[in-house]
Order: structure tokens, then sequence, then C-alpha cells
């Protein structure tokens, strides 16, 4: 059976999915991937583990399905955007691979705020830079580590790393490429934006760009060793997360929303010019001559992990080993508490916020009689409150008018419906499981000729929808309560840099 293997590395989870060419989903394996946080604000990865991983969950992906590997046709792999993942000039990892929750670069942000430079960049590349941007992690490494800033021989993304170790060839896709470095009209690299953040002596540190649907090597004798994966498969470039997320589900057209509710709140909307603004990134899509808009924030549904580790690790043990799941434990306190009127509002900015890495998390107006069920109705509340956020600046701006949604906890209706409440706008869920991973292996079907294009999706996306439809009483109700929220971080703005200050301040002797 001819099929597709499609990677997708999260900021925690690295997976491996075949696809038959129908799009039916065959099979997945996922491994997690370590996160080491050495120092606050620093979040990273060791690059080898994550390849052994994502290797281990190949091979056994292939095993579980009884695939031949010669059937798999082309691979492709999609990971997280934006932090970096640096090689010296040996090809040899140069330091730990640095995470998009990654914050250590807000400094030298906050400068460039005052300086004139984020006004700059924004005008040339489409986008002001934030912590986790490569322009601001580069220019930390160059400030505070100058020794191994001078080591470095290529800049790479996460899925760069991994198809380097699929068939030796350094690179980048046009999505990738246009985090930092490239002319939003011309949509090609610039030496100006490297000039601009003092970064020239990195040119030929780029990587070389191509079409996410484009052949660019094949699997190597030691990938095909440590992966399972038959040696010279054809490996295509693959994209970023945000879009190959946004294409697995159909998003991928003007006038709609695209909403991924991961680790990351992401909004995105295609158009066929470069638009401009500070609410959003404009970066390369798929196609030339198109463009992603990205309005984005690390604050989704990682506060839900959070929340499941932090309350309720014991029960969601119990749960797994009696072969429920927390989530169902969960549910009826969730309906209950959705169904009565509480005070208490959250801000899920555990790992940064739509106005940069200030903002903390936090829950308001808790009262004794509140329970487990209104914390954590709250914290949901907050999450679509944030997309919310950044789905107003696109519509405001692209006209778009419906959404599609994806990400875990697009799946359970009573989270696709407070969505659809909150947004206020018809919210449709694909039964698409792993959606960046579909992109992926849409791109690398095109690649080798196995689909017409790298949007001609085979699959009969209205027969695998639903729709939600916002109703009234509730958009009005949850229109009250995002107003709040919004009021609660305009006025928040002074104690969050004062609870900021207490992190460089230890404690005193116990």
């Amino acid at each position: 059976m001819d099929c597709i293997l499609a990677i997708d590395s999260g900021l925690t989870v690295t997976k491996a999915v075949l696809f038959d060419l129908k799009g039916k989903q065959l099979g997945v394996v996922r491994r997690n991937v370590r996160q080491a946080m050495p120092r606050p604000r620093h979040v990273e990865r060791d690059m080898d583990d994550l390849w052994v991983q994502t290797a281990s969950a190949i091979r056994e992906v292939i095993a579980e399905t009884g695939i031949d590997a010669g059937d798999i046709l082309a691979v492709a792999a999609t990971a997280h955007g934006d932090g970096i993942y640096l090689l010296d000039k040996q090809a040899r990892p140069l330091v730990a691979g640095v995470l998009s929750l990654d914050s250590r670069a807000a400094d030298i942000v906050a400068g460039w705020q005052r300086d004139g430079t984020a006004d700059k960049s924004l005008e040339l590349t489409g986008q002001a830079p934030h912590a986790s941007a490569p322009s601001a992690l580069l220019s930390w490494f160059r400030a505070h580590e100058p020794e191994r800033f001078a080591r470095i021989g290529h800049m790479m993304a996460c899925k760069d790393w991994l198809r380097y170790c699929l068939c030796g060839v350094i690179g980048t896709d046009r999505t990738e490429a246009s985090t930092s470095f490239t002319d939003v009209r011309t949509q090609d690299y610039t030496a100006d934006a490297l000039d601009l953040f003092g970064l020239s002596a990195l040119a030929g540190a780029l990587p070389p760009s191509s079409h996410p649907a484009e052949i660019v090597g094949h699997v190597t004798a030691e990938a095909a060793e440590a992966s399972g994966l038959r040696q010279g498969t054809p490996v295509a470039a693959g994209l970023h997360d945000v879009t190959a997320s946004v294409l697995g589900i159909g998003a991928h057209e003007a006038g709609i929303v695209g909403i991924v509710a991961g680790t990351y709140s992401i909004n995105e909307c295609v158009s066929d010019e470069p638009r401009v603004g500070s609410g959003w990134f404009c970066r390369n899509a798929v196609q030339p001559g198109r463009w992603n808009n990205m309005s984005i924030s690390p604050a989704s549904t990682t506060n839900y992990e959070w929340f499941l580790e932090t309350f309720c690790a014991a029960e969601r043990q119990k749960a797994e080993a009696e072969g429920a799941s927390i989530h169902a434990v969960l549910a009826p306190e969730l309906e209950d508490a959705l169904s009565r009127a509480s005070s208490v509002i959250y801000h899920p900015y555990l790992f940064g916020s739509p106005m940069g890495p200030g903002p903390s998390a936090g829950f308001l107006g808790l009262r004794g009689w509140h329970g487990r069920g209104d914390v954590l109705a709250a914290l949901l509340e907050g999450i679509a409150f944030n997309h919310r956020d950044h789905v107003d600046t696109l519509r405001k701006n692209f006209g778009a008018d419906v959404a599609r949604l994806t990400g875990g906890a697009s799946r359970n209706p009573v989270v696709a419906r407070l969505f659809a409440d909150i947004l206020d706008m018809p919210v449709t869920v694909t039964e698409t499981d792993e959606a960046a991973a579909w992109g992926a292996a849409l791109c690398a079907g095109a690649a080798v000729g196995a689909f017409e294009a790298f949007d001609a999706d085979p699959r009969d996306l209205d027969a695998i929808s639903t729709t939600y439809t916002p109703e009234r009483a509730r958009a009005a109700h949850y229109h009250e309560r995002y107003t709040v929220y919004r009021a609660i971080a305009d006025d928040m703005a002074a104690s969050w840099d004062r609870l900021n200050e207490l992190d460089g301040k230890a404690r005193g002797a116990q």
C-alpha cells in the first residue's frame, strides 16, 4: 500500500504519522522530548535526543502498521516555529535547541521597541521581533555568549534539523525562512534585515530556502538504520507547523481564520497581498505571491496541561490505569460550572501573552465557594478569550467571517461550542486528528506526484466536519465576560512589572 510519512515535532512531543493516499491515518506513534529550563526564561531541548526520539517513533509506526518501508513514497517534517537550532561549522549541534517558549531575549526586544528597530523590522520584514524570534535569540547569543556566536555555521528551525538528520541536506522552506530575515514584499532573504539587527556576520549561515512541496534530498543510510526507513526515500522540504495545521484542516483560503489551540494560541488568515500591522506576523505562505497573516501568543492549551499536571496528577494516573480519560472525569464538573454565573476570570499567560513576555497567568475573582470545576471553566474561557484577542485583530483587518479549529481541545464538543460562543462566529472542526502532520503529508505527496498540488486534499472535508454556530444569549454572556477580561489585562501592566521584579530577588534565609 502506497503511503506517506509525516513527522510533527511540537514543544513536548514528537510524532511519526503514516497516511494512505486518501488521507486516512494509518498509524501514529508519539515520543516525549524532554524540555530543559536551566534558568528562568530559558526553555531548551537536546537536539540529538530529539532525533533519537523521532527516529524511534518512525521505526515503531512502521512496525505497528505492518507497512513495508518501501511503500513509503516520501517523507516530510513539520515542527514548532521560531526558536533557533544552531549548528557549528562542522554541522554539529552548537547548543541545545532553543524552543519558542524561551524568553531570554525579552530585554533585547524591549530595547528594539525603544530605539525604533522594532518599527523598522515591521516595515521591512512584516513583523516586529518578539522574544523567541531568531533575530532576537541570535542577538542574545552575540551579546551574552560571543565565543559561541562566532562558531555558528548554520541556523535553522526545528523541522529543518530533523530534515537534516533524515537526508543530510541543510536548508529550510519558504514559510520558515520568513521568520526574521526576508523582505515582506519580495518574500526573499534580504541583507537589510541582517544589518538591521546587527547580524550581518551570519549571512553565510542562512539556510537555503525551498518550496515546501519540493524534494530536497533522500534518506541516508545512517538515517535508514536509525529509523527503519528505506534508504533513498525522497524527503520534501516540509513547512512550519502553523501553516501545516491550517493546510491540514482546509483553512488556507481567504476569508477563513485557521485556529490551532495547542501550546500556542495560533490564529491565521491567508491574503493575496502583504499587509503589515503590529497585531500579526505577515509571513510567506506555501505559494509565492500569497502571505500567511499570523496572530499568535504562547498562551493556549498548555494552560490546560499545566492544570492537569498540577491539580489532577493522581486522578489522571488512576484514570489512565483504568483505561479511562481524565477529560471524562472532569467533564461533569466543567459542564456544571459553565452552566452557572461565576466571578472567576483567568488570564492564560503562563509562558507569554499577546502583550509580550511581561504579563503572567492568574485567577481573579476566586471565592471560598468556588470549586475545581469553576477554576477549570475559567481557565478554558481564558484560553478562548486569548484566541479572541487574536481573531478580532484578523477579522478586522482581513475580513474573515468563519473559523476552522484544530488542536487537542477542539475534539471536545463543549470546548468547540465555547469557542463559537466566545468568538461569536461559526467554528468548524474536522475529524483530522493530526492536522499539522497531514499538512506536511500533502506537501510530501505533491512533491512526488501523488497529489496534483500541495492543496489538492483528497478527502471530502464537508463529510468529516462539524460546524458549531454561536447561540445569541451565550455569545452576549461571553462578550460581557470578555470585556472584563480585557479591562483587567489593560489595568494590570504595572502590577505585572512589579511581580516580574521579584524574579530577581532571592528569598531571605529561612
